[in-house]
């Protein structure tokens, strides 16, 4: 395991952190320092999502541990995170909590597809990828934080958060075309 890898790691051990102080500061209106511990974890979670790539391109410890444990990592976060408000009553809406679960699981269900149907497809971020998970860690803070335009931002992660579900969705599918192209050029040719 890469230092990369364990920052990776890092980040989710802070979800069930990060969980209980909110589930604590929900029950304890009247300290609002509680919620503030909440942010501070996410924000630490945040920090460790930038500095495990940091450290990979530093020290050039690319790993296939770290191409599978960075995205889970990013997506068990942000997935906890939004269902937790949700059922906490931090006023965000469900519809938006509802894109950005169903992105991850439709994801996910392609994931294990690919992997079951031995199509070699690399673990990469795209850029509406990255778009869409810095608008949803900033949809947590605005509603954590009670910023008077988290709607906007909430609506901005949910638009990228479609065309990056699209995006990957679109390119799942093409390999899965490619390889049931190829299995049927090699079959007429035998």
């Amino acid at each position: 395991m890469t230092f990369a890898d364990k920052v990776s790691s890092v980040r989710i051990i802070l979800i069930p952190a990060f969980v209980s102080l909110l589930i604590y500061s929900r029950h304890n209106p009247y300290n609002p320092a509680i919620k503030y511990f909440a942010v501070g974890v996410f924000t630490l979670a945040v920090l460790t999502d930038f500095f495990d790539g940091l450290v990979a391109r530093i020290k050039k410890e690319k790993s296939e541990l770290g191409q599978i444990i960075d995205p889970l990592a990013d997506k068990l976060l942000l997935v906890t995170a939004f269902i937790s408000l949700y059922l906490l009553d931090f006023k965000i809406p469900l519809l938006i909590v509802l894109v950005v679960v169903s992105r991850d699981a439709v994801m996910l269900l392609g994931f294990f597809i690919i992997y079951f149907l031995k199509i070699e497809l690399p673990i990469a971020p795209s850029m509406w990828g990255k778009l869409t998970t810095f608008f949803q860690m900033m949809t947590i803070f605005c509603v954590l934080l009670d910023f008077p335009f988290a709607q906007i931002v909430w609506t901005a992660a949910a638009i990228f958060t479609l065309i990056s579900g699209i995006a990957y969705f679109a390119r799942g599918v093409r390999a899965i075309n490619d390889r049931i192209g190829n299995n049927n050029r090699d079959s007429s040719r035998g």
